[in-house]
């Protein structure tokens, strides 16, 4: 028996979006539900948002979405979770720190870390969290 955890990101309208950018930085295939794909759309306004929606890459990457609906209650919040990408190279953290850092934050710039050889850590335009590092051995 085995289990796997996937980051499920929760938005006001903006999931599509999200998902479709975090698409275009780790590729991999796009599935979205809407409300009025699914048949339930109690707020007109609201039909074509994400009731359910993920990327899967061949990579590992995997990441599921949603539009909370207005009628629940719904705060991003600070610091509430990060999203973390570990990668076995820095050739490839890279490549997605340079995608994901279009119109973010940088909180922590991408470079050498005391635990990694390479970490940097960036809020999204999306208001996400993102922390990036290479793996390394424990050498505790």
């Amino acid at each position: 028996m085995s289990v796997k955890s996937v980051a499920h990101l929760n938005f006001r309208g903006d999931a599509r979006a999200a998902l479709e950018f975090y698409r275009s930085v780790f590729g991999g295939d796009l599935a979205v539900v809407t409300y009025k794909d699914s048949g339930d759309v109690r707020e007109p306004a609201e039909a074509d948002q994400v009731m359910w929606g993920q990327v899967t890459a061949g990579n590992g990457f995997h990441v599921m979405a949603y539009d909370v609906p207005s009628r629940l209650p719904w705060d991003r919040g600070e610091n509430s979770f990060f999203l973390s990408v570990r990668g076995e190279t820095a050739e490839e953290i890279t490549e997605y720190w340079q995608r994901l850092s279009v119109g973010s934050a940088v909180i922590q710039p991408l470079g050498p870390a005391q635990w990694a050889p390479l970490y940097g850590m960036l809020k999204d335009r999306f208001g996400v969290v993102w922390v990036l590092d290479v793996v390394s051995p424990h050498n505790g």
